[in-house]
């Protein structure tokens, strides 16, 4: 079967990423860069204030599956030294903090291809749990900024998946039939579960980022114990 829309997750189905925001290490290399800009933290007083902030925005927040944007954070860090920030220091915070948490980042083997020839068959769609602050740069470094129909990520929202209004954003953009959209993605809650909820078809790709505990397989329309995006392209796309 053909779809009018594939809806992509992002991180662990396209992309192959590993992160490490508890290291010490990242914690110090941000505090030199906030001290550069007379924010004096240590290491690790800024990485207590920065889940301290995360969470009390999280609680502010009254979304089912709530998102918060991590620029407010960063900014308020700032504010606690009286240092006024701008767009441009807060994407250059974020950035450091990316750079010095990530460990790996690289396309997973024919994901480009895949795009590629499903645009080919209808609207190609990102709909990801991810910050802006980190994903456009990323997707940006990857080739993959213009691969997609539409982009949306849960920072700008306030919500994210599996949040049916989460889901319901390219539905409405593009006056699609949930009935004839397939979501693709290695979460069986997320993005599986999640789209099931709104009546989507789902593809389940099992990587070794999925979530500890994930099954092999589940019950899907399409499911894969194992990460094989040029599979998922002759499966789709018939090539």
């Amino acid at each position: 079967m053909r779809y009018d829309a594939y809806l992509f997750d992002l991180y662990g189905t396209l992309v192959d990423i590993r992160t490490d925001e508890t290291a010490s290490v990242l914690w110090e290399t941000l505090a030199r860069f906030y001290a550069e800009h007379r924010a004096k933290w240590t290491g690790a007083a800024l990485q207590c204030a920065f889940e301290s902030e995360t969470e009390k925005q999280l609680h502010r927040n009254g979304a089912a599956y709530p998102e918060i944007d991590l620029a407010p954070v960063f900014a308020a860090l700032y504010r606690c030294y009286g240092v006024q920030t701008d767009d441009c220091l807060l994407a250059e915070t974020a950035w450091r903090f990316r750079m010095a948490s990530t460990e790996r980042l690289r396309l997973y083997a024919g994901a480009k291809e895949l795009l590629c020839a499903l645009r080919k068959q209808g609207k190609v769609i990102l709909l990801s749990n991810a910050q802006r602050l980190f994903t456009m740069p990323e997707l940006r470094m990857l080739g993959l900024a213009d691969a997609f129909d539409a982009i949306y990520l849960s920072s700008d929202y306030g919500c994210k998946k599996p949040d049916p209004v989460f889901f319901q954003l390219p539905v409405d953009q593009f006056g699609l039939d949930p009935k004839r959209c397939l979501m693709i993605g290695n979460d069986p809650a997320c993005d599986i579960a999640g789209a099931h909820a709104m009546g989507m078809d789902a593809y389940y790709i099992r990587s070794a980022i999925s979530p500890k505990g994930a099954p092999s397989r589940i019950d899907a329309a399409f499911s894969q114990p194992r990460m094989d995006l040029v599979r998922v392209r002759v499966r789709l796309c018939g090539e």
